[in-house]
């Protein structure tokens, strides 16, 4: 029993110290104070915001001070409905909020029936009044317009905020060959990366752990200078991406990227075959592909979103020298091997007590010559044998 308890308590403890990290998650909110013409303030408003998308609700009340707040909002556009017994419905449609948003809404109320509706059509961006920070939002239709080498979402980090590759993580950790950015003046590594809320940073180099593909991903943000408490793990900036999610419609794509050497001229700088003294063509062909789908499984409730991706890539392997024992070699002479030719015009000497370049062949390992008896033969003097093409 005593040893259930402990238990207990040990799992307690580690769900209540990562609490921390589990609760984050790529949200907005809005905020704002309820009045009336004569700009006095009005507790008790009900309001509520609505997903156009998926059709999900949130609702809250005005303070004695007529302010409200909605946090934790998932991102998308948003229609704001303000109502209060005496009064019109205030309504703002076209709002639509990106990852970190923090609108002021202010609603003014007029006096009259609450069936009657004043509309406000909010096209433009909310201005951000709430934080010090210095953010660009990429949304989707960038991401998947933009060219992207590999189709990596990082390439799109250094089109704002003041950001450039400095180098390229080689250790072999998760993610390897990741870039190393530095926004603002920061150091490579002082980039914290986030992925729909959660940590998103490689621990071994400090890079990020692969992204989803462009298709996935909804939207991204970076942000620099006055850093948020939430973001503010890496003084360099921060990187906020949302993965796409359902909706109320059934939606989704499917792609296909294709490099073939069919499509492009041949290089300048190309290899020429000496057989017939034409330039060498790439053999690289690459493939990438896939699709995403979602929609609902219960409308205004619950929702899906799937996607997959694919690379496949097929070249003709590079020209490899290997060097293989003659028959001069298994001979025990050893005078051609060790000549200027095939030694880029050294002479080289086998040591003592082997004189002459010649080696007793009785002295050779039988299990290596078994081994050897298994290999190409090759009639070149030096023993080079190319395996490529």
């Amino acid at each position: 029993m005593k040893r259930i308890v402990v238990a207990l308590s040990t799992l307690v403890m580690a769900c209540s110290l990562s609490c921390g990290v589990l609760w984050a998650q790529a949200t907005a909110q809005i905020s704002g104070t309820v009045k009336d013409r004569t700009g006095a303030v009005l507790p008790g408003a009900d309001i509520t915001a609505t997903q156009t998308d998926t059709g999900v609700t949130r609702t809250t009340i005005s303070n004695e001070t007529g302010s409200y707040v909605l946090p934790n909002l998932s991102l998308g556009p948003y229609r704001l409905e303000v109502a209060l017994p005496g009064f019109r419905t205030f309504a703002q449609t076209g709002l639509v909020l990106q990852v970190n948003d923090n609108p002021v809404i202010n609603a003014v109320l007029e006096v009259g029936q609450l069936t009657e509706q004043v509309e406000v059509q909010a096209n433009t961006a909310a201005v951000e009044t709430r934080t010090a920070g210095i953010g660009q939002v990429v949304e989707n239709q960038r991401i998947l317009e933009l060219p992207l080498n590999g189709r990596q979402i990082t390439d799109l980090i250094t089109i704002g905020s003041a950001a450039v590759v400095v180098a390229v993580a080689t250790q072999r950790g998760f993610s390897p060959n990741m870039p190393l950015i530095s926004v603002a003046g920061g150091m490579g590594y002082g980039v914290a990366y986030q992925l729909d809320g959660a940590i998103h940073n490689n621990p071994y180099d400090g890079t990020n752990m692969p992204f989803p593909f462009p298709d996935a991903l909804q939207e991204f943000k970076t942000e620099t200078s006055g850093l948020t408490a939430q973001n503010g793990r890496h003084a360099g900036a921060s990187v906020n991406t949302v993965t796409k999610s359902g909706t109320n419609e059934i939606h989704g794509d499917l792609f296909e990227f294709l490099r073939n050497d069919l499509f492009n001229a041949t290089t300048y700088f190309a290899a020429v075959d000496p057989a017939t003294g034409k330039k060498v063509h790439s053999s690289v062909k690459r493939n990438q592909f896939g699709g995403t789908v979602g929609g609902p499984i219960q409308e205004n409730r619950l929702f899906f979103f799937g996607g997959y991706q694919g690379t496949t890539l097929r070249s003709d392997p590079a020209d490899v020298r290997n060097v293989l024992p003659t028959t001069a070699i298994l001979n025990g002479d050893w005078s051609a091997f060790t000549s200027p030719q095939c030694n880029a015009g050294r002479q080289i000497a086998l040591r003592p007590p082997y004189a002459n370049n010649r080696i007793d062949p009785a002295q050779y390992n039988r299990a290596a010559l078994n081994i050897i008896a298994r290999l190409p033969k090759t009639d070149n003097p030096c023993g080079e044998v190319f395996v490529g093409r």
